[in-house]
Formats: C-alpha cells, sequence, structure tokens
C-alpha cells in the first residue's frame, strides 16, 4: 500500500489510492477563509446549516427491525426511552423483494435480517403506540419504497395525522440497487418512474417527508473507494433529477426534499474529507447543471451509518472502538443524522445490550466531546483541504466517464459501476490478505476465542406465526374488493397516471406487498443483470 515520493522518501496512499505527503503546509494559491466559504452557504464546503451542532446535535437515528411487527416495536419504544431521537426501519428480505412471507421465495428469510412486512395489519402492529405526529421515521426500503410510504400514511390516518405532519424518510434508491446490493424488483425504467410518482405524490400529499436518500452507503460497504462513493451516489442523483424534470417536476419544488445515505469508515480523515467534496460537489451541480438557486435546493443533507462491512466476528469488542471512530468521522464531517453500529452485528441481530451501547456512543460524542462546539472542526487542516480537493477532483473523473456513457443508468446497463466496485473490493481483499491492510484480530494481533458470546436469534416460529396471520387475513378480507383495485394499480401501470393513488387504495383493502407488487410485476417484468462492463 504504498508509494514512492520525489525526493525518494517512503510514502503511503489513503484508502482510496491518494499519496499522502509526510507533512502538509499552507497552500501559497489558497486562502482557505476565502474559498471555503461559510457554514449554511453556498457551496455548502462546512455544512450545510450556520450553526450546525450549536443549534442541536444530529438526530440520532438507529436502524433496527426483526422477526414480527410487534417485537420490532418493542425495541423502538426501548430505544426511545433510552434517548434516541428518530426511528429507523429495517425490512427483511422478502419485504426488500416484494414478496410475501408466504412465498416459495421468503422461504428460510423471514423476519431475518429485518421486519416481516406484507400488510397494512403488520405496519398497524410496527408503529402502535408510537404517535408518528411526534417521531420521524426512517424506511430502509428500495424498489417497494412507495408501498410501504404508502402503509406508512395509512396508519398515520389511522392515528389521525395529517399526511403533512408526517415526517421521514423513505430509501428509495433503486439504482444503488443495480450497482452495489441487488434488491430489485423492476427494470431501470419503470422502477424511475415509480421515484418520480412518488416525488410528484409526495410534493402533494406528505410535504414534510424526504422522497429519496440516495446511498452511497451500500455502494461502499460492497467494496467502493470513497472517491467511488461519492462520484456514483452523485451519478444515481443527477439521473433522479433529470427523471423528475423530464416528468414536469419543478427543480425547486422537489430537490429539497432529496436526501442522502453514507458510509462512515475507520479512515477518519479521509472520510471527513469525503463528506465535505460531496457537499460542495453537489451544490455545484444543482446550480450549473440543472439551474438551481435557492439554498434549500442545492443544499446535500445527509444521513450516516457506521461501516458495517468493517466489523468483524473476531474480538467483536473491539468493533466497540471501530464504530467510535467512525461515529466521529460522521459527526466531524457534518452528518445529519446518524446510526451507530453495535459491536455484536458481525455475528448476529444486535442484542439488546450492544443496541444500547451504540447508542450510548452516539450520546458520549454528542454531551462528552466539544465535537459540538463550532461548524466544521477540521476545515482549514492543510491535510483535510487536500483531501477534500482531490476527492472532488477524482470522483469528478468518474462523472465524466458516466456522462460519456450517457448518464447514470446507461452505464449501470454496461455495468460500469459495477466492475470498478468489484475491483476495488478484490484488491482491498488481496491488501488484507497480504497484510498490507491491518485489521486488528483477524491479520494481526489474534487471539484464541473459546466463548460463545451471548447472541439474539431470530426463532424460526417466527416463519410460521408470520405466514398463518398473513392467511388469517387474506381469508377474512374483500376478495372482490382487493381484486378490483389490483386491477386498477395494473391499468396504471400500463397507462401514465401515477401509481400512488391506485397502490393505497389497493392497499387499503388489505391488498398485500407482495400482491401489488405481482399486479406491477405483470406490466413492467423483471430486472436482469447485463453482464460485466
Amino acid at each position: 500500500m504504498g508509494s514512492q515520493h520525489e525526493d525518494g522518501a517512503p510514502g503511503h496512499l489513503t484508502a482510496s489510492g491518494i499519496p499522502a505527503q509526510p507533512v502538509y503546509r499552507p497552500d501559497a494559491e489558497r486562502d482557505y477563509a476565502r474559498d471555503l466559504g461559510d457554514p449554511g452557504a453556498f457551496p455548502f464546503t462546512r455544512g450545510v446549516y450556520g450553526s450546525m451542532y450549536r443549534g442541536r446535535p444530529w438526530t440520532m437515528r438507529q436502524y433496527a427491525g426483526f422477526a414480527t411487527a410487534a417485537e420490532s416495536n418493542a425495541r423502538y419504544r426501548y430505544l426511545l426511552d433510552q434517548g434516541q431521537t428518530g426511528l429507523s426501519v429495517a425490512f427483511d428480505l422478502p419485504t426488500q423483494m416484494g414478496y410475501d412471507s408466504d412465498s416459495p421465495l421468503a422461504a428460510g428469510e423471514v423476519g431475518k435480517v429485518g421486519v416481516a412486512i406484507d400488510s397494512l395489519a403488520d405496519m398497524r402492529a410496527l408503529f402502535d403506540g408510537i404517535p408518528l405526529d411526534e417521531v420521524s421515521v426512517s424506511m430502509t426500503i428500495n424498489a417497494p419504497a412507495s408501498i410501504l410510504l404508502l402503509l406508512y400514511e395509512l396508519v398515520g390516518a389511522e392515528q389521525g395525522v395529517d399526511p403533512a405532519q408526517l415526517r421521514g424518510t423513505i430509501q428509495n434508491d433503486v439504482l444503488k440497487e443495480y450497482i452495489a446490493r441487488g434488491t430489485y424488483i423492476f427494470p431501470p425504467a419503470p422502477s424511475l418512474r415509480i421515484v418520480t410518482d412518488t416525488f410528484e405524490y409526495c410534493a402533494r400529499r406528505l410535504p414534510r417527508f424526504n422522497t429519496i436518500s440516495i446511498s452511497g452507503y451500500h455502494i461502499g460497504e460492497a467494496g467502493a473507494t470513497a472517491v467511488q462513493e461519492v462520484a456514483f451516489t452523485l451519478a444515481d442523483a443527477i439521473a433522479y433529477v433529470e427523471a423528475a424534470v423530464a416528468a414536469g417536476l419543478d427543480v425547486e419544488a422537489f430537490a429539497p426534499r432529496l436526501s442522502f445515505f453514507f458510509v462512515a469508515r475507520s479512515t477518519l480523515l479521509e472520510e471527513v474529507a469525503k463528506f465535505r467534496a460531496a457537499r460542495r460537489m453537489w451544490a455545484r451541480i444543482m446550480r450549473d447543471r440543472f439551474g438551481a438557486t435557492s439554498p434549500k435546493a442545492q443544499m446535500l443533507r445527509f444521513h450516516t451509518q457506521t461501516a458495517g462491512v468493517q466489523l468483524t466476528a473476531q474480538q467483536a469488542e473491539v468493533n466497540l472502538s471501530r464504530v467510535t471512530i467512525q461515529a466521529l468521522a460522521a459527526t466531524l464531517g457534518g452528518t445529519q443524522s446518524l446510526h451507530a453500529n453495535a459491536y455484536d452485528e458481525a455475528l448476529a441481530l444486535p442484542s439488546e445490550k450492544a443496541a444500547r451501547l451504540a447508542l450510548r456512543t452516539q450520546q458520549v460524542i454528542a454531551h462528552e466531546t466539544d465535537v459540538t462546539l463550532t461548524a466544521d472542526p477540521l476545515g482549514g487542516s492543510w491535510f483535510v483541504e487536500s483531501l477534500t480537493d482531490e476527492i472532488e477532483r477524482r470522483a469528478g473523473e468518474h462523472l465524466d466517464r458516466i456522462d460519456e456513457l450517457g448518464g447514470a443508468v446507461a452505464a449501470i446497463e454496461r455495468g460500469y459501476q459495477k466492475t470498478e466496485i468489484e475491483r476495488s473490493a478484490y484488491d482491498l481483499t488481496r491488501a488484507v490478505e497480504r497484510g498490507d491492510r491491518v485489521v486488528v484480530g483477524v491479520n494481526r494481533y489474534t487471539i484464541a476465542e473459546d466463548v460463545e458470546p451471548d447472541l439474539s436469534r431470530v426463532d424460526d416460529a417466527v416463519a410460521a406465526g408470520q405466514v398463518a396471520r398473513l392467511q388469517r387475513i387474506r381469508a377474512e378480507r374483500d376478495a372482490d374488493a382487493v381484486e378490483a383495485t389490483l386491477a386498477d394499480v395494473a391499468k396504471a401501470a400500463a397507462g401514465d397516471d401515477n401509481l400512488l393513488p391506485v397502490m393505497r387504495e389497493a392497499l387499503a383493502a388489505m391488498a398485500t406487498v407482495g400482491e401489488v407488487c405481482d399486479a406491477l410485476r405483470d406490466v413492467f417484468g423483471s430486472h436482469r443483470p447485463a453482464d460485466a462492463f
């Protein structure tokens, strides 16, 4: 992982392959006080708000969801009692892929990596006793994001909450699924249509809801460097904005509801520089490419999660140190909300104790350190400013290449991003195997561990119970009404009307997530990945 400087002295590379000099000095051509601007002002390098955390800390939004809606509800109540300030919902794999729990394709996966949501009844149970007019809720869901949002809206209505008062975020970023994660359903074109329909629907009915969280997190977790994470995330964001503008939406109206989602790795300084570069690049893209003039349409607001891929099963308690450093990177970089991973997540679902410690990590940073005293505390560091500039330059080269290929969707269809990420992931794996990249407890400082840790596990009986509840719902609902509303969904999909109103009617009639997705699959088809670039 080393390089050679011109003077012959040994050097080093950052995780993105950027040469790091032994010492940094002022740039004679750069007046940082003049060039960087102020936090809360274009190009937002130093933060999107003038006071940053002096006004209030970031939102502590711990990601949680497992087994049944009732069990996840109990965990949410616990986290709120412990001082969490926002909810973040993890869905199981069948829900993410648009299958009901009784589908043959759901076998073995129900409730395993998140909560199983099949119908309005499950969403009702998920938020039982949680006032949706008082909490902000993030939902990590993509291909069927609009469906889960509608279920959330329906539950809010049952609680008497005006849709205009609902606050939160749906991830709704399907393009990165084709690049890095794989939980896609439909081909890119109809998927983009659903995204823009969601933008338009929320602008009318849920104006306080963030309609998309454009995700670099999963791109980073798949093996992308910090440079690639910025470039590919912003390329996806450009595609969403282009699709929305093409659909006739006003960029000044929908852009303020765009949000982003990044990973925070243990390479603290490069991560801080990454966040700063991403803000600056997005502000210029929105101004120069799309003509956005309002600050809210230009600013990049983002949620951060610490790096799950860097957690180790070996000496799992060491993950507490990793997560602390990663959480510091996010807060020093100016995140708006944060999830800190639990130390045992490399082994199983987080235990209650581990989840509490992860939240306490955030609380210690917020209340026992001086991170919140000033905006952009590392601004002006010669090393951080140099890294910020170089990440922006290198990410810009990737964006130029994607433009040459015809944009993010065309590049995805050619396999460009996926191939680049896989190459970086391979290089990192080989570096760890050779010992060039040290992973404490894995390839250095290892010990023999004889004690089996106490782990949370999802009982296999969860699936049987979920299927039984689903079958009871099907037996008790008005089958004719469900069939009629699903026919309306298929008709809308074949036409040009916004899909969300008819999907809302189907879900209110107790159509299931899988049934609505099947109605769309019959019209749109399913995506099949392209060969490598």
